[in-house]
């Protein structure tokens, strides 16, 4: 578990991770041994409480600040739903970082078990059939509350119709600490 001062620098890479880019002047920040370990990171961008960028990793394959400093760019600047950041919407956008735990498989007999094993709020889900794969972060269950409504937008968004069902697809659940920016001034 991570504290606050943890989540507050999380989020500090994050965002120099992106200003650098933009061309803004950066202070170095501390990196702590803790950084240094693996770790799986999904990096979520909001501007006015709109979804602005996404992208993480579900697997820890490479140093936390890494997976941090990649997905952060990546969320900001390659994000295929959305035109990159400019440096003029910036001070709007607000960060937000979810540390994974590592997924573990859900075993079920049906939908209807895999549905009953859900817990909303609390998991974020995987779903995979063939190529078709997608995941769904726990924060979305704040938008969609219904467990066969959540499966059903996670199935359409790898790209299955929401009503399909297989022997052999897969579901995965995990945990997040999730960090999130507060408003700033320019950004109330």
């Amino acid at each position: 578990m991570h504290d606050k001062e943890q989540g507050r620098l999380l989020i500090a890479h994050a965002r120099a991770s992106i200003e650098r880019q933009l061309v803004q002047p950066v202070t170095a920040l501390p990196r702590p041994d803790w950084l240094l370990m693996p770790g799986a990171v999904f990096v979520t961008l909001t501007r006015s409480g709109e979804l602005r960028g996404c992208i993480g990793s579900l697997v820890a394959h490479r140093p936390l600040i890494d997976d941090l400093q990649a997905n952060a760019s990546a969320a900001a600047f390659r994000d295929p739903r959305f035109a990159p950041v400019t440096a003029v919407e910036w001070p709007e956008i607000r960060v937000e970082v979810s540390l994974l735990s590592k997924p573990e498989p859900i075993v079920f007999l049906d939908e209807a078990d895999a549905l009953h094993q859900l817990r909303p709020g609390i998991d974020g889900v995987i779903i995979e059939h063939g190529w078709h794969k997608a995941t769904f972060l726990p924060q979305v269950w704040d938008q969609l509350p219904d467990a066969r409504q959540f499966l059903g937008q996670l199935k359409r968004k790898a790209g299955l119709a929401p009503d399909f069902w297989a022997p052999d697809l897969g579901l995965q659940r995990y945990t997040v600490e999730k960090f999130k920016e507060e408003a700033t001034q320019e950004q109330a």
